[in-house]
C-alpha cells in the first residue's frame, strides 16, 4: 500500500479518498473546508494543516480541485511542487484546460516530478461506488506506476496521449454529456406538454434510437428514477456551474484549434441562461426546469 496525500475534498474528492482508504493505503489529506476533511478522518486518514504539509513524504499525490485557477495556484502560484519529494507520483483528478494541464506538468518535469493528467467521468455515484472512468494524458511509465491507484478508485482507465491529452478527451465527453441532457431534458418536456407520462416516455426512449446516458442512467424528469438527483430537489451531483465551466473550456479549445462547435456554444448557452437564474449549485440535471418555467 502507498503513502498518499490527497487534496480537494469536494463532491467528488471526498469519495475517492474514501475508497483510498477503504483500500487500505495512508492517506493524509488538505481541504479549506474543516467539515470535508473531518469525514475523512472520521473514516482513518490523516489531517493536514496545509497542502504543503500534506505532501511532505508521500509517494503519491492526488488533487481533486474545481478549477484551472486553483490547480495553477495550488502547484505553480503556492510553488506545491518544491515540497513533494522527487521520487514522487502526481495525479492530477481536476477538470481543467489543457493547457493548464500542460504548464503544470512542465512545471513538474522541471524538478524531475512525474505528473499525469487524470480527469475523471462518473459522476458523484461512480466516485462512491469506485467505478470512475480515469482519463490519463502523460507518460505511459507514469500511468502504470499510478494504476494501482487508479484501480481502486475507478473502473475504466484510457490513455489519451500526452500530457494534456486527458484534459482535451474530457472535455469532449462533457460537451457530448451536456448537449445530451439539454436535448433529453427538451424531449421529456415536450412529450409531457403533450400530455404524456415521463416514466412512459422515458422508457420509449430508453429502447429506442434516442437512447443516452441521461435517459438510462440519470434522467432529469422528477420521480422517473429514485436515485438520480433530479428525485432529490437536485441537490449533489454535477453542478450546472461545473458544466458550464466544462462548455467553456470546450469553448477555448475550440478557438485555439479554429474548430467548430455550434451545439456545445448553443449547450453553453442556455446552462449560461440557467445558471444566471440562481440554479448554478443544483445537479446540472435541472437544466430540464428551462423547458418547464419552474427555473430556480
Amino acid at each position: 500500500m502507498s503513502s498518499i496525500a490527497f487534496i480537494g475534498l469536494g463532491n467528488m474528492g471526498a469519495p475517492m479518498a474514501q475508497n483510498l482508504v477503504k483500500a487500505g493505503h495512508q492517506l493524509t489529506v488538505f481541504d479549506l473546508v474543516p467539515a470535508a476533511v473531518k469525514g475523512l478522518t472520521d473514516a482513518g486518514a490523516r489531517a493536514a494543516s496545509s497542502a504543503a504539509e500534506a505532501v511532505r513524504g508521500a509517494e503519491i499525490v492526488v488533487s481533486m480541485l474545481p478549477a484551472s485557477k486553483h490547480v495553477e495556484g495550488l502547484y505553480l502560484g503556492d510553488d506545491l511542487l518544491s515540497s513533494i519529494d522527487s521520487s514522487a507520483l502526481v495525479i492530477e483528478c481536476s477538470t481543467i484546460s489543457p493547457d493548464s494541464a500542460r504548464k503544470v506538468a512542465a512545471a513538474a518535469q522541471a524538478r524531475g516530478l512525474a505528473m499525469i493528467d487524470a480527469p475523471v467521468s462518473g459522476g458523484t455515484g461512480g466516485a462512491v461506488a469506485g467505478t470512475l472512468t480515469f482519463i490519463v494524458g502523460g507518460e505511459q511509465a507514469a500511468l502504470q506506476r499510478a494504476m494501482p491507484v487508479l484501480q481502486n478508485m475507478g473502473k475504466n482507465i484510457f490513455h489519451a496521449g500526452a500530457a494534456g491529452a486527458g484534459q482535451v478527451a474530457k472535455i469532449c465527453n462533457n460537451m457530448l454529456l451536456g448537449i445530451l441532457m439539454a436535448g433529453t431534458s427538451e424531449a421529456l418536456a415536450l412529450g409531457v406538454a403533450n400530455g404524456l407520462d415521463p416514466q412512459v416516455l422515458s422508457d420509449i426512449i430508453a429502447k429506442s434510437s434516442g437512447r443516452n446516458w441521461a435517459t438510462e442512467l440519470y434522467n432529469p424528469w422528477p420521480g422517473v428514477m429514485d436515485h438520480a438527483p433530479a428525485s432529490k430537489g437536485y441537490a449533489g451531483g454535477f453542478g450546472v456551474d461545473l458544466m458550464l465551466k466544462d462548455l467553456g473550456l470546450a469553448a477555448e479549445s475550440a478557438l485555439s484549434s479554429r474548430a467548430t462547435i455550434p451545439l456545445g456554444e448553443l449547450a453553453r448557452n442556455l446552462y449560461a441562461l440557467h445558471s444566471s437564474g440562481g440554479s448554478g449549485k443544483l445537479d446540472f440535471s435541472s437544466i430540464v426546469n428551462l423547458y418547464t418555467q419552474k427555473a430556480t
